[in-house]
């Protein structure tokens, strides 16, 4: 092996020390809940951060042992791939749709007579004297009583999850080099990851004072806002409790409502890694939502809730569809290389896939089996073949919107609320042409489709970039992510089993989301609704918008404002706590660059980097504590 294959090698020691950290990195983030609800997974890079620290002295004094830069790339990538199966929106959502129908049914509710007929029995677990531990604890998964009742539904859950996922990393390997190699997308997410990786561990990155000053910053502030929460009379820094849109009581800017000025320091860093022009258009675009809700409340319109505007001017039907708008732009952009690789399939010699992570041809293959199991497992489920059409196309085209607006402005968060297919469908086309099955399907895929946080896509193809950037072999990076992935869904089963039956479900799992989805099926169900024509409108104008904003683009060199910017920074829990910080790190970099130059610029990234690392570590460290004394700490993450 040459000096080069070396130094970027996807090795099976990689494949082996990743798999043995998806255990640990797994169940500690079902149980601390942050980890995937943001894009950068921080448990990882506190992982790589510390392989990556040893490493440095392994090399200096056990060259032969040492990892390579490939090696920990791997490791990172692994990570990513499966943490967002266990963490926040899939796992600890989607454990407990298994057995909440049959645990909280009372004759008041009805819910037996409603759907319990038509539930899959062998998709989910109705025996009480089973599901007890679930929701009581002081119990054991280790039964083999138990285990036994449950093989059934894990196994035809795990390969329906990973066949869902297959599908991603295969649409992953055919657009990876439209969007990586020919238009050069910027992927802001893992410059820190690959500063970390770079030559195993780098001297020169780890010595930088500017590093060093940043993570003081951002470690400083965990260390005494965690300080504060075990000892209430150290004083914690105020960095999230201003709020502007109190101080406008008068119609009609008080339909501001809830306007968070909050300072994440790792939110600042990866927005100084975002372009100069996206990190504007983010922030710039959160205000015109605002005075979208002024000018309706001066029209009259009610704000009904007084954190929200997103009533008056129905923020999520406007964002779902701007998503699925920047998806299909997207693609028309690619349209020349989708051509290219259709005729590949059936003209070896049109387009060279020699480099990508699986042929062309490869891929097609698994897409089409992949698809021909996730029909057959809803068919058997009792969904009707035209929904389970459109659900897969409608979660499909929200996966590829996601990964490329992440792949161009790397937003710290991203999420469609209750704007998945499940919802969509309901939407457009009523609950009286849908089936009960129909229904009762969406209520229980709503475990992977109700925010799209922890969408894999993104975390895979970045992944693959990071291969680019470190000339490493995508065809066992390709692989490292299946093992990661195949793993990463049997070890988020058991450690939902394993905590639930443990300490009960409340405390590992979000069950008022469950609990919301099936009063929805219960209301579906007893009062069938119409399509809801007034958010096709809305629909219709945000995706009108964000048309408007990409013709805007296009045509004029000098405009601004980018259309990928636009749902992203709608009102709501992402934004409402992000836009501050990315508007600080903006200010921060266009002075820096108009004053100093690119040369300021590289310099100043260390800090910004520093300031990421700072939470990742302390706040790491302090959730590690949490853990161990089973109690609320502070958590630097937005929560």
């Amino acid at each position: 092996m040459d000096i080069l294959s070396y130094r970027n090698s996807v090795s099976y020691r990689a494949i082996l020390i990743g798999l043995l950290l998806v255990i640990s990195n797994s169940y500690f983030a079902i149980r601390t809940n942050l980890p995937a609800t943001s894009s950068l997974i921080y448990t990882a890079v506190f992982n790589i951060f510390i392989i990556a620290s040893l490493n440095i002295f392994i090399k200096r004094f056990i060259p032969r042992l040492a990892l390579n830069q490939g090696e920990i790339a791997t490791i990172y990538v692994m990570l990513c791939a499966a943490t967002v199966i266990v963490a926040h929106d899939f796992m600890r959502v989607m454990g407990p749709a298994l057995t909440h129908a049959f645990w909280y049914a009372t004759p008041e509710n009805e819910w037996r007579e409603l759907f319990w007929d038509r539930i899959p029995v062998w998709l989910t677990n109705r025996d009480k004297d089973i599901i007890i531990g679930i929701y009581n604890g002081e119990s054991s998964f280790y039964d083999w009583r138990i285990i036994k009742a449950w093989i059934v539904p894990i196994t035809w859950w795990s390969f329906f999850f990973f066949a869902i996922i297959f599908i991603m990393l295969c649409l992953n390997s055919i657009i990876r080099r439209q969007w990586i190699q020919n238009e050069k997308l910027v992927y802001p997410i893992i410059r820190l990851p690959l500063e970390i990786c770079r030559d195993g561990g780098s001297v020169k990155f780890f010595k930088n004072r500017l590093l060093w000053i940043g993570f003081g910053i951002a470690g400083f502030i965990n260390l005494i806002n965690g300080l504060n929460t075990l000892y209430s009379s150290i004083p914690a820094i105020p960095v999230r409790s201003m709020d502007i849109g109190r101080y406008f009581t008068e119609k009609p800017l008080s339909a501001m409502v809830r306007t968070p000025f909050m300072f994440f320091p790792y939110v600042t860093g990866i927005g100084f890694f975002m372009p100069l022009d996206l990190s504007f258009s983010y922030w710039i675009l959160y205000w015109f939502w605002k005075f979208q809700a002024i000018f309706a409340s001066a029209l009259g319109f009610p704000i009904e809730h007084p954190l929200s505007t997103s009533k008056a001017i129905h923020t999520q039907s406007q964002a779902s569809s701007a998503y699925l708008v920047i998806g299909l732009v997207g693609l028309w952009m690619a349209k020349s290389h989708i051509k290219s690789v259709l005729k590949k399939l059936f003209r070896p010699d049109e387009l060279c896939d020699s480099n990508e992570p699986i042929s062309y041809r490869g891929a097609f293959i698994g897409i089409f089996l992949s698809l021909a199991f996730i029909f057959i497992f809803c068919l058997r489920a009792g969904m009707s073949l035209w929904v389970i059409f459109f659900f897969i196309a409608l979660y499909y085209m929200i996966a590829v919107s996601l990964t490329y607006i992440r792949a161009q402005l790397g937003p710290p968060v991203h999420q469609m609320y209750s704007q998945g297919p499940d919802a969509l469908i309901p939407q457009l086309v009523g609950t009286r042409v849908l089936s009960k099955s129909d229904l009762i399907m969406f209520t229980i895929f709503q475990g992977f489709t109700i925010s799209q946080r922890g969408n894999p896509m993104p975390h895979q193809l970045e992944g693959f970039k990071m291969a680019e950037q470190l000339k490493m072999d995508n065809k066992r990076l390709f692989k490292a992510i299946i093992f990661a992935t195949a793993f990463g869904i049997i070890v988020a089963f058991w450690s939902y089993f394993d905590l639930s039956y443990r300490y009960g479900i409340q405390e590992y799992s979000f069950g008022w989301s469950t609990n919301s989805s099936f009063l929805r099926l219960q209301s579906w169900l007893t009062n069938p609704v119409k399509p809801e024509h007034s958010e096709t409108i809305w629909k219709i104008i945000g995706a009108s918008f964000v048309i408007f904003l990409s013709i805007l683009r296009a045509r004029f060199v000098w405009w601004p404002i980018h259309p990928v910017a636009y749902p992203l920074s709608s009102p709501g829990w992402g934004s409402d706590y992000t836009w501050s910080s990315i508007f600080i790190s903006w200010l921060a970099k266009f002075l820096i660059l108009k004053y100093g130059g690119y040369r300021l610029h590289s310099k100043a990234m260390y800090f910004f980097a520093g300031l990421i690392l700072g939470d990742c570590i302390v706040g790491g460290i302090w959730d590690i504590i949490g853990v161990a004394l089973k109690t609320p700490i502070y958590t630097f993450g937005l929560g």
